[in-house]
């Protein structure tokens, strides 16, 4: 029995291995969530978007002009761009959906806005239109991006007509609104001649605040529009 006790005594205690050690500290340590660091914050303010080109135009040159011609009293009384609706019509939808796409994609890059889809009203079999199908695509334009598309369409979109001679300044309903259209969408520089599938017509209203056809049609040409004389 003592020979025994001896040899235990004598035996070294074996110690952990240091890995060991280092596994059972992590786990023994409060676990810390490592903090994610805090976006930085830019001191100068974000500057508001610069008004329209044409807003401007609109109150510092038609504004008085208009103001002289008419007599108003006020600036308040002074016709002005309410809104401007792009419709286009895609019949094409009932053999291919895919055409109704390609037209939202036209339609968006024209009016910088994501257009809406529209439905057929009431079932036509002849033309195998059911109700509630799409049938074609509109926006509706208001303040600023309604300035910027008028300012592309004068500027820009009427130029690049073929034959362009001017345009008819009969198209007003009685009530101060304007309507035209165009055959292509290519006349448009948002449009790529080269990755379009067909070419698709569209109908432009130009909805004013004007109380005659006289008021809205100087409205409109104190903008440089195009009209025939």
């Amino acid at each position: 029995m003592a020979k025994e006790d001896k040899s235990k005594q004598d035996k070294p205690e074996k110690k952990p291995a240091p890995q060991a050690q280092q596994a059972a500290k992590k786990k023994d340590a409060p676990k810390k969530e490592a903090a994610a660091p805090a976006p930085k914050k830019s001191d100068v303010p974000e500057l508001p978007a610069p008004p329209a080109r044409l807003a401007t135009y609109y109150k510092d040159k038609v504004v008085p002009e208009l103001m002289q011609k008419f007599g108003y009293s006020t600036v308040m009384q002074v016709p002005r761009l309410r809104k401007i609706t792009v419709n286009m019509g895609v019949g094409e939808t009932t053999a291919d959906k895919k055409i109704l796409d390609n037209a939202v994609a036209d339609m968006a890059k024209i009016a910088g806005q994501k257009p809406v889809v529209t439905k057929a009203r009431k079932s036509i079999a002849n033309f195998k239109v059911r109700a509630g199908y799409p049938v074609g695509c509109m926006v509706t334009l208001r303040g600023a991006r309604m300035y910027e598309f008028f300012d592309r369409l004068v500027n820009l979109a009427m130029p690049r007509i073929r034959d362009f001679r001017g345009i008819s300044n009969r198209a007003f309903d009685g009530r101060g609104n304007y309507n035209l259209g165009f055959k292509e969408q290519i006349i448009f520089p948002e449009i790529d001649y080269d990755k379009i599938d067909t070419l698709r017509g569209m109908n432009i209203a130009i909805t004013t605040t004007a109380k005659t056809d006289d008021e809205a049609r100087a409205l409109l040409s104190a903008f440089r529009f195009p009209f025939k004389h």
